[in-house]
């Protein structure tokens, strides 16, 4: 399970980081288990050569670059659900290709068969703290950005 990021933490992620842009890309094809979710986010940090987490939970992680380098997938840490971000430059860049899970417990994202017509039907709530179960994210209110969200349904 998902740690919840602490208050100390939050304050430190919001004093590093200004999160200019999420671009999502989704891949519901895949089956009725999982989904691909591909996530690039552009961040500045006030501190170049500090180290912060991104959030992404429920995830197998498929690649991780961070300003062009690859980062060792192996450094995700399934049960807190964070990936560590070392070595931050001032402008970044990061793209998260991961398999996330479809969530049947009211977090992330939902995928439904309805026995009447058949058809599938997707929906989430993103309760606090649980749009890193759908994509890679800084996951807390503080840290705004613009979205593009592209679906393959």
């Amino acid at each position: 399970m998902a740690g919840n990021l602490t208050r100390d933490e939050a304050r430190e992620r919001a004093r590093l980081l200004k999160v200019e842009s999420y671009e999502v890309a989704l891949d519901l094809t895949e089956g009725d288990e999982r989904f691909e979710s591909v996530t690039t986010v552009r961040f500045t940090s006030t501190g170049p050569g500090a180290s912060t987490f991104i959030d992404l939970h429920g995830a197998t992680v498929r690649k991780v670059t961070l300003n062009g380098e690859d980062l060792d997938v192996a450094a995700y840490d399934p049960e807190s659900g964070r990936f560590p971000l070392p070595s931050l430059a001032e402008s970044n860049e990061l793209l998260v290709d991961a398999d996330c899970s479809y969530m049947r417990t009211g977090e992330g994202l939902h995928r439904f068969v309805d026995p009447v017509d058949q058809k599938v039907y997707l929906h989430s709530q993103f309760e606090t703290a649980d749009a890193h179960r759908m994509y890679a994210c800084f996951d807390q209110p503080d840290l705004k950005a613009v979205f593009q969200l592209t679906v393959l349904a």
